[in-house]
């Protein structure tokens, strides 16, 4: 066997282990979040500070859905994430924190008192809306952008069954909804409902009220 047809074969045998890599993480991840039930899931950005007023947002959010008989999910790290971690912490709530290893940013924020660790995002991203109820997205980058739209194709095209899906911050997405509604929808690419699968709202306790108008607990 010459090199190159070496080099050839253990890329291949290498590409067939990392299948069972993605298996082993599947059946961790659910053997892990099967025990979370009634989870809301929390995204946002990374970068905030505490002090922030979205940080303190997303604190109180953690505390009072603690407090309504929720559990909460973030991506884990710091910033919003580790703030709805804290408050649902606080608030006696299984407080999940699923982190991605990153070479930079994430690093797990310590008030989430479950963590489970991924390599791939997207068994990430799988698990987030399999163990949700509802999706809160407050401001964030590339990553909470990815995981809205994620959840409203899923809703869209009826993957998944409709689940609330809120939007903190009416500052910060007011003019992304603008655009759906002037571009999107104006040139025919959604259909008006499908602007009804989300809905914006500031307040912490208005969005625990509007979660519990579809889930019982």
């Amino acid at each position: 066997m010459d090199e190159r047809q070496y080099v050839i074969d253990s890329l291949s045998i290498e590409e067939s282990w990392r299948v069972f890599r993605i298996m082993a993480e599947f059946v961790d991840a659910i053997e892990t979040m099967s025990k979370v039930k009634n989870a809301v899931t929390v995204f946002g950005s990374a970068r905030v500070k505490a002090g922030d007023k979205y940080y303190q947002k997303a604190e109180k959010l953690g505390l009072l859905l603690a407090k309504n008989g929720f559990n909460v999910i973030t991506g884990g790290g710091p910033g919003i994430m580790e703030a709805a971690n804290k408050g649902a912490a606080e608030g006696g709530a299984k407080s999940v924190g699923m982190n991605i290893r990153l070479p930079f940013e994430q690093k797990p924020n310590t008030y989430a008192n479950m963590q489970v660790d991924y390599k791939y995002f997207f068994i990430r991203k799988v698990m987030f809306v399999k163990y949700a109820v509802a999706y809160v997205i407050m401001p964030g980058g590339f990553g909470t952008m990815d995981e809205l739209f994620e959840a409203l194709t899923l809703i869209q095209t009826r993957r998944i069954k409709s689940f609330p899906v809120i939007l903190m911050g009416s500052e910060y997405w007011s003019g992304l909804i603008d655009w759906l509604r002037s571009n999107m929808l104006s040139d025919d690419k959604i259909s008006p409902a499908d602007l009804d699968f989300m809905q914006i709202i500031d307040d912490p306790e208005e969005v625990v009220k509007h979660i519990k108008k579809y889930i019982i607990i």
